[in-house]
């Protein structure tokens, strides 16, 4: 009896494989070994895609059951079916061109590159110039009060008496004192200071800085003037005006007589004053290396310790305290040494302004110590006038501006103090009067 339907026949049994017990050809049975890309072992289906067009390649696709059923071959497969036992199907295969692994994926080398993103090249240098700039000023900053609270504010101007009007222009009054605070015994040997006590003034200079150009004044500390009506600081006794040579004023009641006194000899307002002793003064020019002058002859002198020869050559701390208090041996005496004084003063200047020491802080920081815990000045005068005042300096060494002497009549005129220096008192009014209009000097010191 045959169990098989009717119209079925053995042969058409044995196409469909033998020991097959189903009743449908093996195309179109399930695959439980096919797993989608993406699917693990007992993991959750991806989603159902859509079935795909009946046109696409089978390596894309399941084949429809209508495939006719003779290309089986008589192991019981297909002859060409383009399957492969445990191939994935679908997108992502491991061998698909649009799984990542394939051309078309993003692993692959068919596809488009990825663009590499651009590195923000304008962006970086705006945040690292912003950041210089604020490191920039927060040193600028430190360094301002750092010197701003070097700078010994001592002499108080509200205390001069009977003050002139003042003019265009500021004016600054310079004194190097002979002062040997803070030198030891070894450095007052050294430098030629010997030990008096006190100090004295050993030069002033008027700066004037206007407009019209910068003109320093030197004053003859032996120049015969009026030392007005003054209340003692330390007494509180009252002194009448007297006759006496400049630098007695200040020896008499201290840089506040000394600006009253010229003051009241010149009717030049004062708005400023700075001073600076003879340790401050050397340890300034060591700082910047020296201070290349041109020596105008041979100097040797016992009492300032000078001992150079006529011609350009390099000072250093030492030898330029020589050369600025030299008085003897000189033709011209005292007014000589004013002549060199305003030289060294205004070299000085230029040299400490170069840019090898300004923008140089292992040069730059000593040169403002060794010069500010020095320098005595009023309680008014801020670092920026200090600036100004330094700067005003170096503009008159660079030929913007006038260096001189105070006009005199008598170089020699003999006194009760002893010989003095006597000015030329219409001249002296002329040129007070051009400094206070800010107009460019014209007169001429002899």
């Amino acid at each position: 009896m045959n169990d098989w339907p009717d119209g079925w026949t053995s042969d058409r049994r044995d196409r469909y494989g033998s020991g097959s017990g189903s009743a449908e050809p093996e195309g179109a049975r399930a695959m439980p070994q096919v797993r989608r890309a993406g699917q693990g072992v007992g993991g959750p289906p991806r989603h159902a895609e859509p079935p795909l067009p009946p046109d696409l390649s089978p390596r894309r696709s399941v084949p429809h059951q209508a495939q006719d059923y003779d290309d089986y071959d008589d192991r019981g497969g297909h002859a060409d079916d383009g399957y492969n036992t445990g191939q994935v199907y679908g997108r992502g295969g491991p061998g698909d061109p649009g799984g990542p692994d394939g051309p078309g994926g993003p692993g692959g080398h068919g596809g488009a590159p990825r663009a590499a993103r651009p590195k923000n090249w304008k962006r970086r240098i705006t945040i690292g110039l912003i950041t210089f700039l604020v490191l920039l000023l927060a040193v600028g900053v430190g360094t301002y009060f750092w010197a701003d609270s070097k700078l010994r504010r001592e002499v108080d101007l509200s205390k001069v008496e009977d003050r002139p009007d003042g003019g265009k222009g500021t004016n600054y009054l310079i004194v190097g004192s002979d002062s040997r605070e803070g030198l030891s015994d070894d450095e007052k040997k050294k430098l030629h200071t010997g030990s008096a006590d006190g100090r004295r003034t050993d030069s002033i200079i008027i700066l004037h800085v206007g407009d019209n150009g910068n003109t320093m004044v030197s004053l003859p500390r032996d120049s015969w003037v009026t030392i007005p009506a003054f209340t003692g600081p330390d007494t509180g006794k009252r002194y009448e005006n007297s006759q006496n040579k400049l630098n007695a004023s200040f020896s008499m009641a201290g840089p506040e007589l000394l600006v009253r006194t010229v003051e009241y000899n010149t009717g030049l307002h004062i708005d400023h004053y700075a001073e600076i002793g003879f340790d401050g003064f050397a340890k300034i020019v060591d700082s910047v290396g020296g201070v290349e002058i041109d020596v105008p002859q041979d100097m040797k002198e016992k009492h300032a310790g000078t001992n150079l020869k006529k011609g350009k050559q390099t000072l250093n701390g030492t030898e330029a305290l020589a050369f600025v208090r030299q008085r003897y041996g000189l033709a011209g005496g005292d007014l000589d040494r004013t002549r060199n004084q305003q030289k060294f003063l205004s070299a000085l200047a230029n040299k400490a302004a170069t840019p090898s020491t300004v923008l140089n802080p292992f040069k730059l920081y000593p040169t403002m110590g060794a010069g500010l815990d020095s320098l005595i000045v009023d309680k008014d005068m801020s670092l920026w006038d200090v600036k100004d005042m330094f700067f005003a300096m170096k503009s008159v060494s660079g030929g913007d501006g006038k260096q001189m002497n105070m006009p005199v009549s008598n170089p020699g005129l003999a006194t009760s103090k002893g010989s003095a220096v006597q000015w030329d008192m219409p001249k002296v009014k002329q040129l007070v009067g051009e400094l206070k209009n800010d107009e460019k000097v014209t007169v001429s010191s002899k």
